[in-house]
């Protein structure tokens, strides 16, 4: 338990947070597991991957296991627990809003906007959102209330989880004892790229309009050529 003991010696960094305190004390214990306990743990919604993710970059550090080893164990994870609210959005839900949302002026019709809009660019929704802190993970239900292909979630969530993952390990792994300085520094990275992709996405969604717009036009001015 040396891990917790670094945790407390620094805890005027991140606060007397009993939470964080009992969560680390958990992980600890999946640290028996090897990989799989770092895999494990990251299927557990509730346990924050920015705590797990720098701590097993600090065992990485250590010499107990290695880095890509760590990173593909806690992407795989990242990638399962996620699934755990799509299921909830999916199977719980939608039911709840068809039954309860006309008290919210939500209805099937704006639910079926909500569908097409998310087999559209659901996609690049489930990815962009990876990278936005406090989006992350509730991005999940939305998902599964649209009804979004399970497979095409999981492949772009285990692709922006990726990268996250290997940031925050890696920079456990560089500031060892350090590890958990981690969470502030990873934001100055993995921000700046959500904020990116989501200018790009929008950036993308409104030349699309403007093309669908154009198109349009010229539809309509060639039915009134032939009308003549």
């Amino acid at each position: 338990m040396c891990n917790i003991i670094a945790y407390r010696t620094h805890r005027s960094k991140l606060g007397d947070d009993k939470v964080e305190s009992l969560i680390l004390t958990i992980v600890e214990y999946f640290k028996e597991l090897s990989y799989f306990g770092i895999m494990l743990a990251l299927t557990i919604e509730f346990v924050p991957a920015e705590i797990v993710l720098p701590l097993a970059g600090f065992w990485v550090y250590q010499g107990d296991m290695t880095l890509w080893g760590t990173v593909l164990a806690g992407t795989i994870g990242g990638t399962l627990g996620p699934l755990t609210l799509y299921a909830v959005g999916r199977y719980g839900g939608r039911p709840i809003l068809l039954k309860y949302g006309k008290y919210f002026f939500l209805n099937e019709e704006k639910l079926q906007k909500a569908d097409n809009f998310f087999e559209k660019n659901g996609a690049v929704v489930a990815f962009t959102a990876r990278f936005l802190p406090g989006v992350r993970t509730l991005i999940s239900i939305p998902c599964g209330m649209s009804k979004m292909n399970v497979w095409a979630f999981s492949m772009y969530t285990f692709l922006a989880m990726f990268p996250i993952t290997f940031i925050y390990v890696y920079l456990g792994f560089k500031l060892g004892e350090n590890w958990e300085d981690v969470g502030s520094l990873a934001n100055q990275y993995i921000l700046p790229i959500g904020i990116g992709l989501l200018v790009l996405f929008l950036i993308y969604k409104l030349i699309q309009r403007k093309k669908n717009k154009r198109s349009g036009n010229e539809n309509h001015n060639d039915t009134l050529w032939n009308k003549k």
